[in-house]
């Protein structure tokens, strides 16, 4: 016998009893996010490395350690880590600045990091996002979070709480990052190999290290004063006021985190995190900000954006789970041919229906029939004589025996 191939460490199939729970936040994601105006948007799942590397940002844990990453005809090419880079060169390869702003566009799809495999993270994994081009204002930044909340409501998690805080921009941000190398310098070699690496590459990123040591370092008074200090210039400080006075007046309920930096170095001014209390334990499921600089980094006009990810299997593990979609009609009959020709007739009518094509005892059918479908149709030797078929509602037991012609109709009983 030969040796049986299985799935690939880190990732998942999903299936066929499953898949509603995709299908079931897909919907949603196209209903909440046209809303606001939103389009869908399907970018390539491989792009070129550089796209990344000046993208995502070469500090990044995702871009030194996690992307999977190929050569092919000379060329060094990646499957994406995340997809705001690919928009983003979407946006100005396609000429959508051209386009009256905002330019607001989502996807959904597949991503991929090297890292070790976990309950709700894969190596293989899927993100729903949005991002909106073109509007400086904190309007944007309130209306993408509000879209994100929106969102979360609509699958049923409403116990939400959102994380702000404010990086400030590339000018005022650069005094906050040598004051915080400065107070954080006589404890360097306490700092895991990580925090070392991005002391002078990224320091901001320090703030978000999750080794316990290293956050043991961050709660010491002299560095807790350089990160609650009111860092910002005063042009970002007014946007940070403005987006949570749009914040109260829609009325979410927030919280400011001086810590909340982001892992992506493309981010400025706004970033917010959104975490669920569904089911008991508190997690992260959306992500985003503002990153007015990344189109120009990548060779487009400087043009203001903001957006979120959110990933789909977190979602689906918060979610309680929902029973799959039943067939309309479930054909009970022993004459095939017949049972063939009324199949087609009522699938050209918009049904969901199947029969049994092997051709089981008419007992074995109407089992069939009730684990799967709303309605038996049920097509004996005299439904047939008298072009007629017998509905029989599953839920109810109430049967009745109607013409052919309106057996759609039979089918609301």
């Amino acid at each position: 016998m030969a040796k049986i191939i299985k799935v690939l460490k880190g990732t998942k199939d999903i299936l066929p009893q499953d898949v509603h729970m995709w299908h079931f936040l897909e919907k949603k994601a196209n209903e909440v996010f046209s809303k606001y105006g939103f389009k869908e948007i399907r970018t390539p799942i491989i792009e070129v490395t550089e796209l990344f590397s000046r993208g995502v940002g070469d500090t990044t844990d995702i871009v030194n350690k996690e992307m999977y990453t190929f050569e092919k005809s000379d060329r060094s090419i990646t499957l994406r880590p995340e997809n705001t880079a690919g928009v983003v060169r979407s946006y100005i390869e396609n000429g959508m600045s051209r386009l009256p702003a905002p330019v607001k566009l989502w996807y959904k799809g597949s991503m991929f990091r090297y890292e070790r495999p976990q309950a709700g993270r894969q190596r293989q994994f899927h993100q729903v996002g949005v991002e909106m081009f073109g509007i400086k204002q904190p309007t944007a930044d309130a209306e993408v979070i509000l879209a994100a909340v929106n969102y979360l409501k609509a699958l049923g998690l409403n116990d939400l709480e959102v994380e702000i805080n404010s990086l400030g921009c590339p000018k005022c941000r650069e005094e906050f990052k040598n004051k915080l190398k400065a107070v954080l310098k006589p404890y360097f070699n306490d700092l895991c190999e990580d925090c070392q690496n991005r002391y002078e590459k990224n320091p901001l990123r320090l703030l978000d290290c999750k080794v316990e040591d290293c956050k043991k370092i961050f709660e010491k008074s002299e560095i807790q004063e350089i990160i609650n200090s009111d860092f910002i210039c005063e042009e970002c400080a007014e946007h940070y006021t403005e987006l949570k006075l749009y914040l109260d007046k829609m009325d979410v309920k927030y919280k400011e985190n001086k810590l909340l930096v982001r892992g992506l170095d493309y981010y400025n001014r706004t970033v917010f995190e959104i975490k669920s209390n569904n089911l008991g334990s508190q997690n992260a499921v959306c992500g985003g900000g503002r990153y007015d600089g990344l189109v120009g980094q990548l060779g487009g006009e400087p043009t203001p954006a903001v957006g979120f990810a959110m990933g789909m299997e977190r979602l689906i593990s918060l979610l309680p789970q929902q029973e799959a979609d039943k067939l309309d009609g479930y054909i009970v009959s022993n004459f095939l041919t017949d049972t063939f020709v009324l199949a087609e007739e009522l699938r050209g009518k918009g049904l969901n229906v199947e029969f049994d094509l092997s051709n089981k005892k008419f007992s074995k059918q109407l089992e069939k029939a009730a684990k799967v479908a709303k309605f038996a149709i049920i097509l004996g030797e005299d439904e047939i004589a008298k072009n007629q078929v017998s509905v029989k509602n599953l839920e109810t037991g109430e049967q009745v025996t109607v013409d052919r012609e309106i057996c759609t109709k039979a089918l609301k009983l």
